[in-house]
């Protein structure tokens, strides 16, 4: 199986908005580490959202995005937005790289093509969808862990620490592993596991669905899509899978905080329900706005990299 896939989604991880790859980018190996290194900015940039996303969903305490930031800052300052984000940064290469080397392994199995081939030769849209949801299942088991983590880390609101005051629970992603094996055990580090694989699953599908089905629709049969197609076609392709993805999302977060104290749900099916009789339906859609602000620049950027890097070996 080629690796070439594994590689480009490992350096592909998201540059920041607005970010565009130099004309020169191809020329040698610099290329990559700007590459990683601008993938960090960009997952940096984007984590404030996320915390704020998480905390609207596992959190009562807030009317709203605004009210969320507002709180944030008065009793964290700038650096609570950034909580979590250390475990995230380490792995973001790792999930890309099992995401995108899976998805265009499983489309070679499927269709005996190579990447550079596809679009001469078009894959079905339901062979693109089953790719994707492989992807999306084995990334879901790799990235369980480190979501836990950053979940948990997220939802500490103390401020910053000051003599006399009461530490946080978790002095940062490494204690916070060790605490949660020792107080829940191996599986404690799954917590949440089956939501997220629940989420992952059909919304990458959906996911690379949408990407192909917009870059077939803005580029001429055989020719290979803009920069400005990719660019577009990858935001809403982001956008499409956090709108069907976020009800899981919600649900994945509330399991991965329960038993920080006691344990409030007795599975996941149990969680949908006891959320949705407390809060109503629209407990399913917390975050859902920022979710979709963050994601359109985060995929244009993740996609047009990873074609660019693919391209160049072609």
């Amino acid at each position: 199986m080629p690796v070439e896939e594994f590689v480009a989604g490992w350096i592909s991880a998201p540059l920041p908005s607005g970010q565009t790859v130099p004309s020169d980018w191809r020329e040698g190996p610099h290329s990559w580490h700007l590459l990683v290194a601008t993938g960090a900015l960009g997952l940096a940039l984007g984590h404030p959202f996320d915390t704020v996303k998480v905390r609207l969903q596992t959190q009562s305490t807030y009317r709203g995005i605004v009210d969320c930031i507002v709180k944030t800052y008065r009793h964290e300052s700038i650096l609570g937005f950034f909580k979590g984000m250390s475990f995230p940064l380490a792995s973001i290469a790792v999930v890309n790289s099992v995401l995108f080397g899976v998805y265009s392994n499983a489309l070679l199995v499927l269709t005996a093509t190579s990447h550079q081939e596809r679009r001469v030769q078009p894959p079905s849209y339901t062979h693109v969808f089953i790719a994707g949801c492989t992807g999306g299942f084995l990334q879901a088991y790799c990235l369980a862990p480190c979501d836990l983590i950053k979940v948990r880390l997220q939802n500490q609101t103390e401020p910053r620490a000051q003599p006399g005051s009461r530490p946080p629970r978790y002095q940062g992603p490494v204690h916070c592993a060790a605490s949660i094996f020792r107080e829940e055990g191996p599986r404690g580090l799954f917590r949440g596991a089956w939501a997220l694989t629940l989420r992952d699953t059909p919304t990458v599908g959906i996911y690379f669905v949408t990407y192909e089905w917009l870059c077939r629709q803005f580029t001429p049969d055989g020719r290979t899509p803009s920069s400005a197609t990719v660019l577009v076609a990858g935001g809403f392709a982001g956008i499409a899978s956090w709108v069907v993805a976020t009800p899981l999302d919600v649900i994945k977060s509330r399991m991965q905080m329960d038993g920080l104290k006691r344990s409030e749900y007795r599975g996941l099916l149990d969680c949908m329900v006891t959320s949705a009789r407390r809060e109503g339906l629209g407990v399913f859609f917390r975050g859902l706005t920022i979710n979709s602000a963050r994601a359109f620049p985060v995929n244009a950027v993740t996609f047009l990299s990873y074609e660019y890097l693919l391209r160049s070996w072609g």
